[in-house]
């Protein structure tokens, strides 16, 4: 039997990894929306691994690491968010900008043309910058990272009403515990400024400002959020603030 406080942890990493983790008999309505303020603490756990393993590739080549890098950090979310951001692109191509039709696309499982190019376009950014970022040893922007990325999903889930009714997302949003969230936002926001200085700041306000023009398009398309649209934007987070880093934290 899971102990209260270890089930919402529990519950965060089944939902944004594939690390193994014990069986969950019962998952509660108000344990999914404390398992929301783990999500920095996975982002954490993503950032370690792709550090150390960052490490262990000393002797590998700069575009060997990066490739590796890379495949590392979907094979642990298990490719989550980047179905989630091919979903949201073939509905906002195909949905002609109708509501219902946007949201009836993004639960469609086959994936379109514009599925394959964002994808490809996102990862293609990630590895470029990986590799300017691990010629440089800059391992705290891989740590800090995958952090600040699912750390926007409570922002997301706390300024953005969830549009499906029903099922997983609308447990997430309806007991998400508010206040506890803002100090874990606050938390976050400080050990960036702390750790990375001038470099934390550009890369919360390069996410901030990226948050902003994603959620503009996703009140404008479909009145707020899905677990597609908050997957997508953990993946346009991640390749922003890694090309940021690359072009304006590296000195060269």
């Amino acid at each position: 039997m899971l102990k209260p406080i270890l089930l919402p942890l529990i519950i965060a990493f089944q939902l944004l990894t594939r690390i193994p983790t014990p069986q969950v008999e019962k998952v509660t309505p108000q344990a999914l929306g404390v398992s929301l303020l783990y999500y920095p603490l996975v982002g954490l756990v993503i950032g370690l691994l792709l550090t150390v393993i960052n490490g262990l590739l000393f002797s590998a080549t700069i575009e060997v690491t990066a490739v590796l890098l890379l495949i590392v950090w979907v094979g642990i979310t298990g490719a989550l968010h980047l179905d989630g951001l091919g979903d949201s692109a073939d509905a906002w191509i195909g949905g002609y900008g109708d509501q219902q039709r946007t949201l009836e696309i993004m639960k469609d499982p086959y994936c379109g043309p514009a599925a394959v190019c964002s994808i490809l376009l996102v990862l293609l950014g990630k590895y470029a910058a990986l590799q300017h970022i691990t010629e440089h040893s800059q391992y705290l922007a891989l740590l800090f990272i995958p952090i600040l990325s699912r750390s926007f999903i409570l922002v997301l889930f706390l300024t953005t009403p969830y549009v499906r009714q029903q099922g997983l997302g609308e447990s997430l949003a309806n007991h998400l515990p508010r206040r506890s969230a803002w100090l874990v936002l606050l938390i976050v926001s400080l050990a960036m400024l702390i750790f990375l200085k001038l470099s934390g700041f550009i890369l919360l306000v390069s996410a901030l400002i990226s948050f902003l023009i994603l959620r503009h398009w996703m009140m404008k398309r479909i009145g707020g959020t899905t677990g597609d649209t908050a997957g997508a934007m953990v993946e346009i987070l991640e390749a922003i603030m890694l090309l940021c880093f690359s072009l304006f934290c590296i000195s060269s």
